[in-house]
């Protein structure tokens, strides 16, 4: 149970640390960090905690700048940028990404490892800049 516990928060952190559009979004997802996440948040109907939990083969990339990007992750990641870009910010802001102990600034660049083109580069998270 703790195991899961931990690869959902490490999740959660991975995604947050990813995106978010402009200011006001930012205010809108610590607000739903704050909240738990859940219906209405920035990830839609799906809780922050169900988002997180998607990401969980990222969870070595995102403590580790030299860790290898395994292919599901480039996957999960490509399809929350095109389905709900603000939900990974969400949960890079939320209090399970400190939770799970990810490395912020090395989970927001698993994107460019990944080589996904339609990442919004340049794009604000919270204190992070995805490159």
């Amino acid at each position: 149970m703790a195991a899961g516990r931990a690869n959902w928060l490490a999740a959660a952190a991975i995604l947050s640390l990813m995106f978010l559009s402009n200011a006001n979004m930012m205010i809108n997802v610590e607000a739903a960090g704050r909240r738990g996440g859940g219906g209405g948040s920035a990830c839609g109907k799906t809780p922050i905690r169900a988002a997180a939990a998607s990401l969980s083969p990222c969870l070595s990339a995102a403590r580790n700048a030299r860790a290898a990007v395994p292919p599901a992750c480039c996957s999960k990641v490509g399809g929350l940028i095109k389905a709900a870009p603000k939900c990974l910010c969400a949960v890079l802001l939320s209090p399970l990404a400190k939770q799970a102990g990810i490395n912020p600034g090395v989970a927001i660049t698993i994107p460019k490892r990944c080589n996904i083109r339609n990442r919004p580069a340049g794009k604000k998270c919270g204190g992070f800049t995805l490159p």
